[in-house]
């Protein structure tokens, strides 16, 4: 069955447009941006015997505690954009309990959202324009052998009784996270009703499985790295899940083409790595395929991965992005895997951008690769 939900009542769980005021039932205010975008991190915990902020593009930092027991780190000036951050209490992750803004951690518990806004509204703040409405879809996946929940974003005006089909993206999260972390840190149902509004986007719909391929991940996330040698099978449990399961499930509830023309596939990290080897390997399904920090040093031995690689890819091809950041410690990995792609004759796009391995980077490749998508 499918749950809509109004992305316009959505707005308190994946946005904040002022600073935050101390709630009902909370020690401390917690983050706190200041005018000058100095952000106040507060931590209440008397008892605790070190309490570091751990955030996105930044290093480990110490809070001080007071006489209270209250616990703060005062920041420098941040750049308007999201920041993904938790506590680290005597050795422990937590995240923010005074912030509700959060995205999931599939081994249970989040990690906290602090949005800084700058005198022009970014593509994911929300603004005053048409949403669009998630869809949440639960089913049992006989590839992995358990209930499953894929998430589904459909465009402003849509109607499953249109004339019109349209063209999906299947979006794939990293290691660690879920179906809902595209839409809690990466914002894409407000970037894509603000890119729509300004018609920078063509109207697509976006479908957000569960990217693991085993069951319970909760328990077993750290098979991937415990467990190289089964990382071929659990890809192709994922691409067997996405094409024989998930695909089927949004082809017969929603007005979408199905041909490969109308189908790209992207992610990030581990779901980077996922959308090469399920795009490159299954050309005849996906024409767009994008890459955003792709965690290539899953693949192991490439020729074992795409055995059937070669330059005829390329005529079934409209586009295919391997971005990275910099400063990522995957880029290194990024540029080898590059090169093997053009001893292939692989025809793709590179894009190196500032920054490391986070939302901060994967955010800004959505909405290059969303651009570009389906025309």
């Amino acid at each position: 069955m499918a749950l809509a939900t109004a992305l316009a009542a959505s707005a308190v769980a994946f946005s904040q447009t002022a600073p935050p005021k101390p709630r009902f039932g909370k020690a401390v205010l917690s983050p706190e941006v200041l005018a000058d975008r100095r952000v106040v991190f507060r931590f209440f915990a008397p008892n605790a015997k070190a309490v570091s902020l751990e955030r996105e593009d930044a290093k480990r930092a110490p809070l001080t505690k007071d006489e209270k027991g209250l616990w703060s780190l005062t920041t420098d000036p941040l750049e308007p954009d999201l920041y993904v951050y938790s506590y680290i209490v005597d050795g422990v992750q937590l995240a923010d309990p005074a912030n509700p803004l959060a995205k999931s951690i599939v081994t249970g518990g989040s990690e906290s959202i602090l949005e800084v806004s700058g005198p022009s509204p970014l593509p994911w703040e929300m603004r005053d324009v048409p949403h669009g409405v998630l869809h949440k879809h639960t089913f049992h996946s006989a590839v992995v052998g358990e209930e499953r929940a894929f998430w589904v974003y459909t465009p402003p005006g849509y109607q499953p009784t249109a004339k019109k089909k349209l063209p999906v993206l299947y979006l794939l999260h990293g290691v660690m996270d879920d179906g809902t972390t595209w839409m809690g840190a990466g914002r894409v149902n407000v970037i894509l009703d603000n890119l729509l509004a300004q018609a920078k986007v063509k109207p697509m719909l976006v479908v957000m499985p569960l990217g693991y391929g085993f069951a319970n991940p909760a328990d077993r996330v750290v098979d991937i790295f415990t467990r190289p040698a089964d990382g071929q099978k659990y890809m192709d449990a994922m691409a067997s899940s996405l094409m024989e399961e998930v695909m089927p499930e949004v082809e017969r509830n929603y007005r979408v083409d199905a041909k490969p023309r109308s189908r790209a596939i992207a992610g990030v990290s581990m779901g980077g790595a996922q959308a090469m080897y399920i795009g490159l390997n299954h050309s005849d399904r996906f024409a767009w395929i994008g890459s955003f920090s792709g965690a290539t040093i899953m693949y192991g031995n490439r020729d074992k991965y795409f055995p059937s690689l070669d330059s005829k890819v390329n005529n079934s091809l409209r586009m295919f992005t391997v971005a990275c950041g910099t400063e990522d410690f995957l880029y290194k990995s990024t540029v080898d895997y590059r090169s093997w792609l053009n001893s292939k004759a692989i025809e793709f796009t590179p894009l190196d951008t500032p920054r490391g391995h986070t939302w901060l980077v994967w955010r800004r490749n959505l909405i290059d690769f969303a651009s570009q998508l389906f025309r």
